[in-house]
């Protein structure tokens, strides 16, 4: 069957289109969101070809780990950078103010994304610049695999740290043994506590896609690549689990997270947060912005990353380690938005699933 999710991973992709705008956003739905969910909608300016808004998508929240829409809204912050790197690339200067309209009501959430846009993006002119970034947005966001064990150069550690433009806004590396022990602590216990819990286990199962048929029909959400899944033992697993849909489900699902989970922290050299000092919509987006360029900086270093978000997630079960660990890493009222690892690959993983651009544009 061919592979129609992974289609806008070409470069050649993207030219089909006359309309820059969606060019762009062609660009922009690369990026990695929380759960594979790529919540965006993308609405075009009809009085002005070079302006276009961006909405998040709340029919695509996941309400389990993310109640309260933190990671929905660093979702689209990642977006946002690709389209920028892809704007330098064709030369065009994405314009990016956000919540041109106002501040969502919080009381009405839901409401308040349908209505007001996260983004106004505007296209101004410019020289097109040949940037190490653009080819690095079509490598794997993503690499779940074990990481060589040496750790970031002083001067990789310098190059990520000082990607932050924004104030109230920082990026910490952490490699030192004691703190790789402790975050790895954090880490394994959010994974066994949210492995228990059902309704959470239950909205990512949902979403699992099993066989080249789903991933086709939903282009979203999770597969058996992102368990390191790739080749003939890719469609092995896909056979087994249509016929046996039971071993991606259940204890057996909770098994296997936990032992991803463990895998993952015993193979991580360093670990890396990004924090800011408030919690606004803003500052959420603005993280998501920086966590892309991160990954594709890493990318350019010769390093990956993959998210632990599981002791960042803000549901009742997870309040202990939460707490926590805000205070343990961003004391005085701050807040942790991104946990991620990061370190050299030792091997390389599949492309995730995408869906066309023309499922995220509203005329």
């Amino acid at each position: 069957m061919k592979q129609h999710y992974l289609e806008p991973w070409s470069k050649e992709y993207a030219a089909q289109y006359d309309d820059a705008r969606i060019r762009l956003a062609a660009g922009g739905i690369l990026a990695a969101s929380g759960h594979n969910m790529q919540p965006w909608i993308i609405r075009l300016d009809p009085s002005d070809p070079m302006t276009f808004h961006l909405y998040a998508d709340s029919k695509r929240m996941t309400k389990e780990v993310d109640p309260y829409a933190r990671q929905m809204m660093i979702s689209q912050g990642t977006f946002l950078e690709y389209v920028a790197v892809a704007g330098k690339k064709e030369g065009w200067d994405t314009r990016i103010e956000l919540f041109p309209d106002g501040e969502y009501d919080e009381g009405d959430l839901t409401h308040s994304m349908d209505t007001l846009p996260v983004a106004k993006i505007t296209l101004v002119k410019a020289q097109p610049q040949e940037i190490p970034l653009y080819g690095a947005m079509y490598l794997p966001d993503t690499n779940r695999e074990p990481y060589r064990t040496e750790g970031l150069s002083v001067p990789q550690v310098s190059a990520l740290e000082s990607l932050s433009d924004a104030a109230g806004i920082s990026v910490q590396v952490y490699q030192e043994q004691a703190e790789l022990s402790k975050i790895g602590q954090y880490a394994l216990k959010s994974a066994e506590i949210e492995a228990g819990v059902s309704r959470v286990m239950e909205e990512s199962s949902a979403i699992f896609r099993a066989s080249e048929y789903q991933k086709n029909r939903y282009r979203y959400g999770f597969s058996v690549e992102g368990q390191g899944a790739s080749g003939l033992r890719m469609h092995v697993l896909q056979g087994m689990l249509t016929v046996f849909p039971s071993l991606n489900s259940g204890e057996a699902a909770a098994r296997n997270f936990i032992s991803y989970a463990s895998a993952s922290v015993h193979s991580t050299p360093a670990y890396a947060m990004i924090v800011t000092q408030d919690n606004s919509r803003a500052s959420q987006v603005e993280s998501g912005m920086l966590y892309s360029r991160l990954v594709l900086t890493g990318h350019t270093l010769g390093l990956v990353v993959q998210p632990l978000s599981q002791v960042l997630e803000e549901y009742p079960e997870m309040d202990g380690p939460y707490t926590e660990f805000k205070q343990a890493y961003a004391p005085g009222g701050g807040t942790v938005q991104m946990l991620f690892r990061m370190g050299y690959p030792t091997k390389e993983v599949p492309l995730s699933m995408r869906r066309d651009v023309m499922d995220f544009v509203e005329k």
